[in-house]
């Protein structure tokens, strides 16, 4: 007798089972193990009960054969396909998301000296925090559990009024802020730590009863600016069967050390990660990117694959390694991920998940269209409910309630706008007083500058850098300077005829 290996797609026309084995007619063939599945082509029940062997305890599974013998004078080959297994579908209701939004911010500072990074006004009229949330929403998942730190009190009345209440509507989903707490015990008194003591901190969350069902935990930055549809993510990390799943994106050289950075095989599981990594250990971070979908001209450009800080877990084996493997480890960059490499599938999908077509959501603001009388304005983003008299606008964004005086010139600006109105006589009588009102008063040249909330410019004022000062610190002042690009403070005072 010969033997030799079958393996039988789902579709495969088998004929009459038989004892042992199964007939299609003309050959009879003789399983002697079995795996997989079939289809209704193949009844799954029949095969069971007609597939035994002599002896009780060698019983033979259902699914397909992959062992079968023949006769010796059989000189047939047969031909047939792999199993076609059906796939398992990612259901939302099934993925819970955690927004990090705890961070000190300080890339960003001053702009968080007052507030929390995703609280930052970005676009016009959106916060930071909204990108994440939106892409939550467009991705249908609505167990959404938000971590505040730092700052937090702007930040938790943005997500209030934005997605509770009259806000977006998350049906029979929720979105809950969870702050840093301090509770009983010498271990209970710390802050936050990291990324991951963030969650572990708040662990019994997911241990209730009530998120019993969540198979799959995605931890996301509250301070990213991109569009993905996670659910995408999440079926790649099924599709894989992967414990942990990287979302990654190509870098260049001149950026690679500012993220962790990952090197995978062939199969685009993840063998080796590094956090923010310099000098030889940066070079010896360099891979082949066309594995990802690159051009062989882009993959010169961008010979590294850095991690977006966006991660999907199995929520068992997250919280294994927050609570029994790494119950010292704070942070998921540059501790976690790296350790548990050796031990779990951790993969990195190949291919892109940007959606143009997917829209960003923020707070209702329920103001005025915005009112511009003999303005010029070139390639520029004005939000509602402001108002702009005879000045220029170029290549700059202008934020919700802005007031713009009369000859003011803004150039490559991002202006934040302003949290209240002030009414005509207001500031008529401010003026009278040498005050300086909320917005940009008359005349004011503007250019490479960052205007926090609330700022008060006044007449004759030119804020240029002539000099081009790299870094400054004036906080009397009301001004910061960082890589050449002027701030002006939150609610600063920037007095008639000022240079800066």
């Amino acid at each position: 007798m010969d033997t030799c290996c079958v393996p039988m797609k789902s579709t495969v026309h088998l004929g009459r089972v038989i004892t042992g084995g199964f007939n299609n007619g003309e050959k009879e063939f003789f399983g002697e193990k079995i795996r997989g599945s079939l289809n209704s082509n193949l009844r799954i029940n029949q095969l069971s009960k007609s597939l035994k062997l002599e002896k009780k305890e060698n019983k033979i599974k259902p699914g397909v054969a992959y062992s079968v013998i023949t006769t010796e004078n059989d000189t047939q080959t047969v031909f047939v396909d792999m199993p076609c297994l059906e796939r398992r579908r990612a259901n939302p209701k099934d993925v819970a998301a955690v927004i990090l939004g705890g961070g000190e911010g300080t890339k960003l500072f001053p702009l968080t000296s007052r507030t929390a990074t995703p609280a930052v006004p970005v676009g016009g009229c959106y916060r930071l925090i909204d990108i994440p949330m939106s892409n939550c929403i467009n991705s249908a998942i609505n167990k959404i559990f938000v971590l505040t730190q730092y700052n937090s009190a702007p930040l938790n009345r943005h997500i209030a009024r934005t997605y509770f209440g009259n806000g977006v509507s998350f049906g029979d989903g929720f979105v809950e802020v969870l702050a840093a707490t301090q509770t009983p015990g010498e271990a209970g008194k710390k802050w936050f730590q990291g990324t991951a003591d963030a969650v572990r901190k708040f662990i019994w969350v997911f241990e209730d009863a009530k998120n019993k069902n969540i198979e799959n935990i995605v931890v996301l930055s509250g301070d990213h600016l991109y569009r993905m549809d996670y659910m995408e993510l999440v079926q790649n990390h099924i599709d894989r069967n992967a414990d942990i799943t990287l979302s990654c994106a190509p870098a260049e050289d001149s950026r690679a050390s500012d993220f962790g950075l990952v090197k995978i095989d062939s199969r685009g599981r993840v063998v080796h990660f590094a956090e923010k990594p310099k000098g030889f250990d940066l070079k010896a971070m360099q891979v082949d990117t066309t594995l990802v979908g690159l051009s062989p001209q882009d993959a010169k450009k961008s010979p590294y694959i850095a991690s977006m800080g966006v991660y999907v877990f199995k929520t068992d084996v997250l919280l294994k390694l927050l609570k029994w493997s790494y119950p010292t480890s704070n942070d998921f960059g540059s501790e976690i991920i790296p350790a548990a490499i050796d031990d779990y599938n951790v993969q990195f999908p190949e291919f892109q998940f940007y959606d143009p077509k997917t829209p960003f959501y923020t707070s209702p603001r329920f103001l005025p269209p915005t009112k511009i009388d003999n303005c010029k304005i070139k390639d520029a983003i004005i939000s509602h409910g402001c108002f702009l008299r005879d000045c220029s606008v170029e290549h700059s964004i202008v934020g919700e309630r802005s007031r713009l005086d009369c000859g003011v010139e803004l150039k490559d600006t991002f202006m934040m706008g302003a949290d209240l109105y002030q009414t005509e006589s207001e500031i008529a009588s401010l003026l009278a007083e040498g005050k300086v009102p909320i917005g940009i008063g008359e005349n004011t040249k503007i250019r490479k500058c960052i205007i926090d909330k609330n700022a008060k410019i006044g007449k004759n004022v030119s804020i240029i850098n002539k000099h081009g000062v790299q870094e400054a610190d004036r906080p009397e002042e009301g001004f910061y300077i960082r890589s050449g690009i002027i701030i002006i403070s939150e609610k600063a005072t920037i007095r008639d005829g000022t240079v800066i």
